[in-house]
């Protein structure tokens, strides 16, 4: 078992040897780092490079119709309406006023209790 594992590693130490002294025929030769800082600053002012995350060009920046002060009372508006979600919540929260009075809650809960309505503890 050891002789095969060994065997297997050698074969492929030598195949990745041979490749990596083998001259790639697609190249030619190697160019001068001048040569490289040539063509780069070539692609550089023909725009070819990105630049940062997004591959954005100079004149795809979007221009508001709306002035600043208007989009700001725009927000406002939609703000106090209730239209801009804040927070992590999905939906605005509605306000609901209980049908029951506190104590009559109270002595529900306390009945559901002693009918043993109420599950306690992570068992049941």
């Amino acid at each position: 078992m050891k002789l095969n594992l060994i065997a297997t590693a050698l074969v492929a130490s030598i195949s990745m040897l041979a490749h990596a002294q083998a001259p790639s025929s697609a190249a030619s030769e190697p160019l001068s780092r001048a040569d490289v800082k040539a063509e780069a600053k070539a692609a550089n002012k023909a725009g070819q490079i990105p630049h940062g995350e997004l591959d954005v060009s100079k004149g795809d920046k979007a221009k508001s119709t709306k002035s600043r002060t208007d989009v700001k009372a725009e927000a406002k508006v939609a703000n106090k309406s209730g239209e801009i979600i804040q927070g992590d919540r999905d939906i605005p929260a509605v306000k609901t006023k209980s049908t029951k009075s506190r104590s009559a809650v109270k002595a529900e809960a306390k009945a559901a209790n002693k009918a043993g309505e109420i599950k306690k503890g992570e068992s049941q």
